[in-house]
This record gives C-alpha cells, sequence and structure tokens, in this order.
C-alpha cells in the first residue's frame, strides 16, 4: 500500500490536475470574451466613423445656417433703421401742408361766418357739458381769433 507520504503527493498531484482543468477552462472562456470584445470594438469604430462625420457636415452646415441667420439680422436692423428714417422725413413732409390746409380751411369757415354774423359762433363744449353763455362764447371766438392768428403768421411764413 502506499505510505502516508505518497497519498498526500498523490491528493495534491490530484488537486493540481482539477485546478489546471478549471483554470483552462476559465482561459478558454476569457479568450473568447476577448475575441468577441475585439469584434464588437472593430464593428463599433468602424461605425463611429461615419458618424463622426455625419456629425461633423451637421455642425458645419448649422453654422453656415447661424451665419445667414446674422445676415437677415442685420439686415432687419438696417430696414427697421430707414423705415424710422422714412417715418420722420414722411411725418416732416406731410405735416406741413396738413397744418396749412387745416389753417386755411379755418381760415375760410371764420371768413364765411364772419361774412353771414359778423362775429365767430361759439362751439359747444362735449356733449352733455354746460352749454355756452354770451360769456363763454366770446372767451372762445377770441381763442379762436388767436389761434387762428398764429396759423396765419405760421402760412405765411411757409410752414
Amino acid at each position: 500500500m502506499l505510505t502516508a507520504g505518497e497519498l498526500a503527493g498523490l491528493v495534491v498531484a490530484i488537486f493540481w490536475v482539477i485546478l489546471v482543468c478549471f483554470l483552462v477552462v476559465v482561459l478558454v472562456r476569457l479568450a473568447r470574451l476577448l475575441t468577441e470584445t475585439r469584434k464588437s470594438v472593430a464593428e463599433l469604430s468602424d461605425r463611429i466613423a461615419p458618424l463622426l462625420d455625419d456629425m461633423s457636415q451637421t455642425v458645419s452646415e448649422a453654422n453656415r445656417r447661424l451665419a445667414a441667420a446674422e445676415e437677415i439680422t442685420d439686415n432687419m436692423r438696417d430696414v427697421s433703421g430707414n423705415m424710422v428714417k422714412i417715418t420722420g422725413v414722411a411725418s416732416t413732409l406731410l405735416a406741413g401742408p396738413v397744418l396749412k390746409i387745416s389753417a386755411f380751411r379755418d381760415g375760410f369757415r371764420v371768413a364765411l361766418a364772419r361774412r353771414a354774423s359778423r362775429r365767430v359762433p361759439a362751439r359747444r363744449v362735449a356733449r352733455g357739458g354746460p352749454r355756452t353763455g354770451p360769456r363763454t362764447a366770446d372767451r372762445i371766438g377770441e381763442r379762436h381769433a388767436a389761434e387762428r392768428a398764429v396759423e396765419r403768421r405760421a402760412i405765411g411764413r411757409g410752414r
């Protein structure tokens, strides 16, 4: 039979054989895992390159459109500035003739009223307001006469 030392050596040898078999199985699986990982990384890198190119083109296109939008906003700023200038000129050009027409109309009305009754008719106050008496009518007539005189002077100056 086997001695105690031989038996211990045999048990250790069997244990090492089992351990080596277990390690071989683990190493084979690890090798498969590394192979699959390598394939996945290669596949992923093949897919990422076109995606990066597409992303680069998209960013370039977005930058181009932003530049165009900036140009449009600059043009709109210029247009709005020009519109402000045009409205200023238009109001200046139209204000003079409108004032002259208004002054002429009021002067003509006053002249017709004076000719008809030799005094300026009193204007009514707002609806439902107090009626004008003779004193109020005289004050209104004096005020309108003063306003018309100012307008006639403005017409005479060419404003």
